[in-house]
């Protein structure tokens, strides 16, 4: 599923690359769409795991409606976080699958790109996903990247969690910074 973007200054399409119903990273991402200012607007995309299986058949007149919707809502975005938990220490196949659909068109080229984490493991998932993105974007902003200490919450815990003080605080100086690099690359495109 993919919220749509409404009015608003910056247009951050959040990707989870879980496709658990009550995933952490999607929890965590509804949450700093919660907390986020007022100037950046957060689209969520949770549906990795109802994506089809990449194939070069499928591309062009025949792609299903499921990516053209995915791809359209990275295109009509200002800039891409992406939130994904680490299994057997790699990047989960639906997110990479997700990626797949997008190496062979343009709207992920020049798109800035971010990373957000909920655990304090998941290194090695985050250095694979990290060759990765700056494979396919030239806008991979490896230096932005905020950590919460999140693992195992159930959804109102991860809001309450993120909703304290101290971590609004990280979460909004983190989205401003990525909406920052985000405007840069606008103005010298």
């Amino acid at each position: 599923m993919i919220d749509r973007f409404l009015l608003g200054a910056m247009k951050i399409l959040a990707i989870s690359g879980s496709a658990r119903r009550n995933s952490t990273n999607t929890s965590m991402l509804r949450a700093v769409r919660a907390v986020a200012p007022d100037e950046i607007e957060i689209a969520i995309f949770d549906g990795v795991g109802g994506l089809p299986v990449f194939s070069p058949d499928l591309e062009g007149e025949f792609l299903p409606v499921a990516v053209r919707d995915f791809i359209e809502a990275i295109a009509q975005s200002d800039g891409v976080i992406i939130a994904s938990p680490e299994y057997v220490r790699s990047i989960p196949g639906g997110l990479k699958n997700a990626i797949d659909w997008l190496v062979s068109g343009d709207e992920i080229v020049h798109k800035p790109i971010a990373l957000l984490h909920a655990s304090h493991r998941g290194d090695d998932m985050l250095a694979g996903l990290r060759t990765i993105l700056a494979t396919i974007t030239d806008r991979f902003a490896g230096d932005i990247f905020l950590r919460l200490p999140l693992m195992k919450l159930e959804p109102a815990d991860v809001l309450r969690t993120v909703e304290t003080a101290e971590n609004r605080s990280r979460v909004q100086a983190y989205l401003q910074a990525f909406s920052a690099y985000c405007m840069a690359g606008s103005e010298t495109a």
